[in-house]
């Protein structure tokens, strides 16, 4: 039987530019509010949009890909060792053309679009109607080598 692979975690943050996106968003609803409404409610709107785009934003946004002995967890799902195939890690222009047209319906996907590369993982079971998971990764050779050490490169 093959040793386990080596444990890896990695948390998919976003980038800092989205959270400036949202403090700008959140302020424009507060001004809006503020010049159209009372006080009270322009104070009601900021502190409700705020505490809204600050939940959708972590909750989206800190996503954690992570390897140990018994499976694959991408975000809430998990994949046992057993039934992980050939692993690829996919480059930009990869990553781009298997999330495109020719994309099977049936795959898993835990892609974020502020991560550019990802590694294709085939499923073995032949119970499991999912042929394939494509997981966003930074480091997507390390994650391929962690579950397949005949890592392919595309």
């Amino acid at each position: 039987m093959a040793a386990p692979p080596a444990p890896y975690a990695e948390r998919l943050f976003l980038p800092w530019s989205w959270w400036l996106l949202g403090i700008l968003f959140v302020a424009s609803v507060g001004w809006a509010f503020f010049v159209a409404t009372p006080l009270v409610a322009a104070a009601v709107a900021l502190v409700v949009t705020t505490l809204l785009v600050g939940t959708l934003l972590l909750r989206y946004g800190v996503t954690q890909v992570r390897v140990d002995a018994h499976a694959l967890h991408a975000g809430r799902a998990t994949l046992p060792l057993g039934n992980v195939g050939p692993v690829t890690a996919l480059d930009p222009e990869a990553t781009r053309r298997l999330l495109g047209p020719g994309a099977d319906a049936r795959a898993f996907l835990l892609t974020r679009p502020y991560c550019r590369t990802a590694v294709r993982v085939d499923v073995l079971d032949p119970t499991d109607p999912t042929p394939y998971w494509v997981i966003s990764s930074r480091h997507p050779v390390d994650l391929a080598a962690r579950l397949n050490p005949r890592v392919v490169q595309d």
